[in-house]
């Protein structure tokens, strides 16, 4: 099963050492590696200003979403207020409501601000926090001992005190969890970026990525090699950070309590 899963992956990176009349034999591996199919994505498009916008795109969103989910995560699992069960349940609820359905709406509200084509229609709808991240941030605060809050309390901390002293530096694999999943899904984000931009100089990889086909005839090599190029930074990402990541899963109470 994993075989199958990465296959598609194998196949992109030879079709990307592949010429053009190669792409469509069944071989594997090509018989001459044109390695010039990577310098080619950079001559074609402006991939390295794009890569940056990427990479400001996603580091200011998961930012705001690793600060903005643990905070309200915080706040429905220790702060007591009226109506934080019901509260917290219809936040959750948003969750059953597709992405496109939403798309319409934030485009006027984007367009009434004048943001539009800018990268603030970019940045500010993803960057105050989901309702998936403030559920896994609440749960994995939920299973921290309240000893450690009621020592915080006893020493006059307040309760900013209590979240940004005590809870959130012991909530590091939830953090890491929320930080590489938010990157992953930023980075691979397509259609909010193809709303919302249409000038070239902000735009991301994946626009850049459809922008390169042709309307009648597309370089597949080459939009393989791109597309490797967009991947590389996932893996990267994953490699660094894959620890923290399945002790986070492990410990972010997903179960439930």
């Amino acid at each position: 099963m994993a075989w199958c899963s990465l296959l598609p992956i194998l196949w992109a990176l030879a079709g990307s050492l592949k010429r053009q009349s190669e792409v469509t034999t069944p071989a594997l591996f090509p018989r001459d590696p044109q390695w010039s199919n990577y310098g080619a994505v950079f001559e074609l498009m402006p991939f390295g200003r794009m890569f940056l916008n990427t990479i400001v795109y996603a580091g200011c969103i998961t930012a705001g979403q690793v600060f903005f989910c643990s905070l309200a995560g915080y706040a429905f699992a220790r702060l007591r207020f009226r109506g934080r069960e019901v509260l917290f349940v219809a936040y959750l609820a948003t969750l059953m409501v597709p992405l496109t359905v939403t798309v319409v709406p934030q485009f006027l509200l984007i367009r009434t601000l004048g943001w539009a084509d800018t990268p603030w229609a970019l940045i500010v709808p993803g960057l105050f926090g989901n309702a998936f991240g403030t559920y896994l941030m609440r749960q994995f605060f939920r299973t921290l001992p309240t000893e450690l809050e009621e020592a915080a309390v006893l020493d006059g901390c307040s309760p900013w005190q209590i979240y940004w002293r005590v809870l959130l530096p012991n909530a590091k694999p939830a953090v890491m969890v929320l930080a590489v999943l938010t990157w992953v899904n930023v980075w691979n984000d397509f259609l909010w970026p193809l709303v919302m931009i249409q000038r070239e100089d902000i735009s991301t990889v994946t626009l850049g990525l459809v922008w390169m086909q042709g309307q009648y005839v597309s370089n597949w090599p080459v939009l393989m090699a791109a597309s490797i190029l967009i991947l590389f930074p996932l893996l990267l990402v994953y490699l660094l950070a894959q620890k923290a990541f399945v002790r986070g899963i492990t410990l972010s109470g997903l179960g439930g309590r």
